[in-house]
């Protein structure tokens, strides 16, 4: 949890049990359940994000066990203090469910104590860099887009901040002239966003000079960003690409991109994007995307 952009420090202890002060020796009678306290950010990282993290290392189906290690205190829970959290940990595991056939059993509790762990428990891994752990640590290294931050608009909020162009583009599949548009042949260090919502989408890294006249980049962010739809229009068969959370028309895809790089050409218009400047990424918000820009 520690590699998570936004994370400010994790300990390790136990919560939720019988005793006061319990070792870990006393763990196979105490109830409690091995568990982390994660202080974060909140301007950097917000709870829907870190559970998606969380979710990503556990098998939320299985009861009492995880990895090679089984036993009551190595049961799957959220312990919450904020009550407000309830919620977003509840609506989190609805959406965790639809990838699962079994049950998810995680636990959603309040948390009643939480007492630290003995010292050589802490920072773990840090201190035997070969110990035991059945985490993949690298799914930390995974960039998570969270809908949830850019959500859509309205059709009043869509006209008030769009101009007429963005707005023909993005909601009616409209498209700009060919080498008339602002980003064609511009190669600024930095992130594209959705226009209508900021969802982040393209990065500089992977934009290059197709010279077809418009923004060409090789791959999204992350693959969830965009949707793909048949576009039958003007007699041809087409890839439509639109942005996830905002449903704005982007452009088209194409299979005739540079082959060491995937061969796919995202063909996108101007107007539907919003180029965030390298130096300014932190300050709006996208600080967890930097890795990203080369």
């Amino acid at each position: 949890m520690e590699k998570i952009y936004g994370v400010i420090d994790v300990t390790s202890g136990y919560a939720n049990g019988k005793t006061k002060n319990p070792k870990y020796q006393d763990l196979h009678s105490s109830g409690h359940a091995e568990t982390v306290h994660v202080r974060y950010d909140i301007n950097k990282v917000n709870l829907s994000t870190l559970l998606k993290y969380y979710f990503k290392i556990i098998d939320p189906t299985s009861v009492n066990k995880q990895g090679n290690d089984r036993g009551s205190q190595y049961r799957t829970g959220i312990y919450y203090i904020n009550q407000n959290d309830k919620s977003i940990i509840q609506d989190e595991i609805k959406e965790q469910q639809k990838k699962y056939s079994q049950k998810i059993v995680v636990e959603v509790l309040p948390l009643k104590e939480y007492y630290l762990a003995e010292e050589y428990h802490q920072d773990y891994l840090k201190k035997n860099p070969n110990g035991y752990c059945h985490i993949d640590l690298s799914k930390a290294d995974d960039i998570i887009v969270d809908e949830k931050k850019y959500s859509k608009l309205s059709e009043k909020e869509l006209k008030m901040k769009l101009n007429s162009k963005q707005y023909e583009v993005t909601q009616n599949g409209d498209t700009e002239r060919a080498f008339q548009n602002d980003y064609w042949d511009f190669f600024d260090k930095g992130i594209y966003v959705d226009i209508t919502t900021g969802e982040p989408l393209f990065s500089s890294t992977d934009k290059y000079a197709s010279q077809c006249g418009w923004p060409s980049f090789v791959k999204p962010i992350v693959p969830e960003v965009v949707t793909y739809h048949n576009d039958t229009s003007f007699n041809m068969i087409r890839t439509e690409v639109r942005s996830r959370s905002g449903k704005a028309h982007l452009g088209h895809v194409f299979d005739d991109g540079p082959r060491d790089r995937g061969g796919k050409r995202y063909c996108i218009n101007s107007a539907a994007i919003q180029f965030i400047p390298y130096a300014e990424m932190e300050a709006k918000g996208y600080g967890y995307l930097l890795p990203l820009v080369k």
